[in-house]
């Protein structure tokens, strides 16, 4: 049972991870599509369709109820220090 729980909680973590990696990738593709749109003059625009919208930033409180569940994997040893820092680390940074 133990490694049953520790498999969950990497896979939530991974995944938890995998989305704010991914968040994180469409916010600089849009950068990227705003500054090529403001390079291009107005008359060599394109008439296609605008790029999607990217994702709002992680709000604090989402930061804090994925620092909070870390601490909890944490304390139950599913999670080791260095992963614990690591996946911190991650959080806080983005």
């Amino acid at each position: 049972m133990p490694g049953l729980l520790r498999g969950v909680a990497r896979t939530a973590v991974v995944a938890g991870t995998a989305t704010t990696v991914s968040n994180r990738v469409s916010r600089r593709q849009a950068g990227r599509w705003a500054e090529q749109d403001q390079q291009q003059p107005a008359a060599q625009q394109p008439a296609a369709e605008p790029p999607p919208q990217a994702a709002p930033p992680p709000t604090m409180e989402n930061k804090i109820a994925q620092l909070k569940e870390l601490g909890d994997l944490k304390a139950q040893g599913v999670l080791t220090e260095a992963e614990f820092e690591e996946q911190k680390r991650s959080i806080l940074g983005s």
